[in-house]
């Protein structure tokens, strides 16, 4: 038995029929039947026009991989039936000669993986059935150009024969006929090329391209299991989550042609523009053209609309006009699905001689930027709630508004322009192959992907790089699609640019740049310039602000920002910060007038030179607590006293050294070997945090002085400063109790000064496990705890975030670690340790405050779990305060189910 995403138990199937108002299956199938095969069967029960066909379930693709590739037991049986079916429905028999039924052989998981997994058309032809299909309608070239397809697509994914070597040889015609198109070869010149074909299968393999339908069939079958594994359906799981046991479904379905002539089409449309949120339709189509000639850029497709035609300077007839019936038939079928799935779908049909087909719907993947419009446009137009519209958004993907873009006012020497195929500016080295992309970005350089048309095994470069430019394809070309999934700007279909990548160079309005070159591309106007162009800050546009609005009426966690500088902190307060959750002081201490302070008081031999070099740096820190206390204005700071070994502060090359002697007039000896005094086999677990406060206190005690003064400056001024004080890497009770004592003495003592007090908090940062498992002792005295994540996951694995490049790559590969535990809170253990602390620290005081401040603040993953055990607030970047707000809505939705 199967369990289904509603919870309904079903007996097992490995195959589930559809055909237009009737189906085996529905929307609520998906696990079972993937995206495809749950939506065939859905559109079906809706009697819209679909093609008749089966799916085969993910659990047989489940079983065949833990199986050796063996075909579950009763399949063969199940699939022989459906065919029979199938046969009957369509009038037509697999492999008759006189009326073959041809069909389609497409994967389908139940999460959207657009071009990573393999597709075969056409399939049931041989050299009798062409025959038979050419009597049949009439047409001997609709017929041999059926077959050529067939024949390069079944020996690409099936057979292994590399998809260039068809492309050489059919080139090579073309040159010989003197056409560019593939529309303008005529059969004879099809039967020529074909035999060319299988001639060249024949060489490569040693064997006859295979003539029986059902050793096609099975072929195929077996295939698109096989390519669930393949190297770029692996890379698209890992970059999106998609678990790897969840397999893939096969949809069989009778093919429909939009090759049979110009009342014949093929299309791909989205209900609402993905690019930006427009609620005009949006798509392509060919005439007299399969479905893979729109998306693979082989030639240059139509707009969908009279609009569009001419929003575009198009002259070539939009499927509004040139099939217009059919369009209507069209328009009504997509709007019907948009508000049947209440969300924007991205379809695929075909028109065969004047019949529109229907032959997928799926949600649409879209930009972050569109995906705010239609989430914010649906729910006003009472199609969804706004707390579906908070859950329609991809919170990380949020990151991609929130970052600069092109300056208007910039001077720029456009060299190309294309379509513009995913929204977004980038400045990169030109680069030819996904490989070079791969390689570049490894070592810390920008780069822009160009090639003539991508393709899903450019996959892995298309995310290294900053961007992609393709000379062909249209919008929703390959590139354009997986572009906007990934968040990248693309421009596609710049067709003055002659790309020559076996030079390194590419050719465009009279100029040559070469590999290497710097130019920048704006996916928003599809400009392609020179050079690297000046970005701005981005304008948040009216959703943006609604979206959030939104989200901070369903939110309970606070969120604040990991800031000491004020620009940060600026920053992180237009973004929505409720506060401050992580200053850290060592940072404070990096500028050249500071770090000579610093290096004086680390040099000091006794206690005395310490003090004279602290009283040097107080002042400056005074004023940095100051102005945050300013900007944040009646909302938390928690400022974390100095934190790292003092070594970090010490030069370490010969050549650092001798610059630091001369400055500080110490000599080269003695820094020397005060350096080597402090170094330390693992400072991670050294003489560092509240250690240095035990051992040093007047480090401690100058910080403690600083924060004190300018927070009562800063209320006599009228202000309204809470600042928090938080002693890192605290282990024991002890060590606690006394770093509280010192904090209320200093702040005795200043309060008592300057004639005023102010309310302060005293906490510690848990970022060691023994913190955690005691943190009742620690919360006698610690009135809050904010979770240092990054140490605590490093305590916890005993693992270094720095080294740990070398094997957690391998280690998630592998399987061992299902996503890096220092980008996503793991949540089994430290997340254990978390809860922990989180029981033990309210019992022991109720009204304590928690949070956490590492890197996992800004990962929506990590704060839903935070969330859900109870903590007050997460504390992030500036720029991720944002997806913080909408992951926290989202936690606080989904736990109310």
């Amino acid at each position: 038995m199967l369990e289904n995403e509603k919870g309904k138990f079903m007996s097992k199937h490995w195959v589930y029929a559809f055909k237009a108002g009737k189906a085996d299956g529905d929307a609520s199938m998906k696990a079972l039947l993937g995206g495809k095969g749950a939506n065939l069967a859905e559109m079906s029960s809706l009697n819209l026009p679909v093609p008749a066909g089966f799916t085969i379930t993910t659990e047989a693709c489940v079983h065949y991989f833990k199986n050796e590739s063996s075909l579950p037991e009763g399949l063969v049986d199940e699939v022989e039936k459906a065919l029979a079916e199938l046969e009957r429905s369509t009038g037509k028999g697999f492999g008759q000669v006189s009326n073959p039924l041809l069909v389609s052989v497409r994967s389908g998981a139940r999460a959207s993986m657009p071009g990573m997994m393999d597709t075969v058309l056409n399939l049931g032809l041989n050299d009798e059935t062409v025959e038979g299909l050419s009597e049949l309608t009439g047409d001997r070239r609709f017929a041999l150009d059926c077959y050529r397809r067939f024949i390069t697509m079944y020996s690409n994914v099936v057979l292994g024969v590399s998809h260039h070597s068809f492309e050489d040889i059919l080139d090579d015609h073309k040159d010989r006929l003197g056409v560019t198109v593939d529309t303008d070869i005529t059969d004879k010149d099809w039967t020529r090329i074909i035999a060319d074909y299988k001639a060249m299968v024949k060489s490569e393999l040693g064997r006859d391209f295979p003539q029986d339908p059902k050793e096609q069939l099975w072929g195929a079958v077996k295939a698109v299991f096989s390519s669930w594994m393949n190297d770029r359906a692996k890379f698209y799981r890992k970059m999106h989550d998609i678990p790897e046991d969840w397999g893939t479904a096969v949809n069989i379905q009778s093919m429909v042609f939009g090759n049979m002539g110009l009342t014949s089409a093929t299309g791909v449309a989205f209900t609402r523009n993905p690019s930006n949120g427009d609620s005009d339709l949006y798509g392509e189509f060919l005439l007299n053209a399969q479905g893979e000639d729109v998306v693979a850029g082989i030639r240059t497709p139509q707009a969908l609309t009279k609009k569009a035609r001419e929003e575009m300077g198009e002259r070539a007839l939009s499927m509004e006009e040139a099939l217009p019936e059919v369009f209507d038939q069209f328009k009504t079928t997509v709007d019907k699905l948009e508000n049947h799935y209440r969300d924007v779908q991205d379809v695929e049909f075909t028109v065969e001689q004047g019949k529109l087909y229907m032959l997928q719907t799926r949600n649409a993947k879209r930009t972050s930027k569109a995906a705010l419009k239609i989430a914010v446009d649906m729910a006003r137009e009472g199609l969804i709630t706004p707390e579906e519209a908070l859950m329609r958004i991809d919170a990380s993907a949020l990151d991609q508004l929130l970052h600069p873009m092109l300056d208007p006012k910039a001077e720029k020497v456009v060299i190309a322009r294309g379509l513009p195929a995913s929204p977004g500016a980038a400045s990169g080295k030109i680069v030819f192959t996904a490989d070079d992309a791969v390689r570049f970005a490894a070592a810390g350089e920008a780069v822009i992907l160009v090639r003539d048309e991508t393709s899903p095994e450019d996959i892995h470069g298309m995310h290294a790089a900053r961007a992609i430019v393709t000379a062909r394809g249209g919008m929703t070309s390959h590139a354009a699609v997986v572009a906007r999934g990934m968040g990248r700007p693309c421009v596609s279909g710049a067709g003055e640019m002659s790309i020559y990548a076996e030079r390194g160079e590419f050719v465009s309005r009279g100029q040559t740049f070469k590999h290497g070159e710097v130019i920048t591309l704006d996916g928003s106007s599809g400009e392609i310039m020179k050079g690297a162009i000046r970005m701005i800050e981005p304008d948040f546009s009216d959703d943006f602000h609604q979206i959030m609005k939104w989200a901070d009426e369903y939110k309970t966690l606070a969120i604040r920002t990991n800031a000491e500088t004020p620009a940060d902190a600026r920053t992180a307060l237009g973004f929505g910060a409720e506060g401050i959750g992580l200053c850290r002081t060592e940072h404070m201490f990096f500028d050249d007038e500071r770090i000579s302070a610093v290096r004086e008081m680390i040099l000091a031999d006794e206690e005395a030179g310490r003090r004279k070099a602290l009283e040097k740096i107080q002042p400056m820190q005074k004023k940095d607590f100051a102005e945050l206390f300013q900007i944040m204005d009646g909302l938390p700071v928690t400022i974390r006293l100095l934190d790292p070994p003092l070594h970090e502060f010490l030069p370490h090359t010969p050549e650092d050294m001798k610059a630091v002697a001369e400055a500080s007039g110490v000599g080269e000896e003695k820094l020397y070997k005060r350096t080597k005094e402090l170094s330390e086999t693992n400072p991670m677990l050294g003489w560092r945090g509240c250690r240095l406060g035990v051992t040093f206190p007047e480090i401690y005690e100058s910080q403690l002085r600083a924060i004190f003064e300018a927070a009562v400056e800063v209320a006599v001024a009228g202000g309204h400063p809470k600042p928090e004080i938080m002693h890192p890497l605290v282990a024991t009770r002890e060590e606690m109790a006394y770093l509280t004592t010192m904090t209320h003495a200093i702040a005795k003592e200043v309060f008592a000064a300057k004639g005023k007090d102010i309310p302060y908090m005293v906490g510690t940062m848990i970022e060691l496990p023994r913190a955690a498992l005691l943190a009742d002792k620690l919360a006698e005295t610690a009135e809050f705890f904010s979770f240092g994540t990054n140490d605590l996951t490093q305590t916890t694995y005993g693992i270094s975030r720095d080294d740990s490049g070398r094997f957690l790559n391998p280690y998630i590969e592998k399987g061992i670690f299902e996503k890096d535990p220092f980008v996503s809170l793991d949540q089994e253990g430290v997340g254990a340790l978390i809860k922990i602390a989180a029981e033990k620290g309210k019992k022991q005081r109720p009204d304590i405050k928690m949070g956490i401040c590492g890197e996992h603040g800004g990962d929506p993953a990590s704060i839903a779990f935070c969330h859900g055990a109870g903590l007050a607030y997460v504390s992030c970047s500036p720029y991720r305060v944002p997806v913080a707000r909408l992951a926290a809505a989202q936690a606080a939705i989904a736990a109310k189910g």
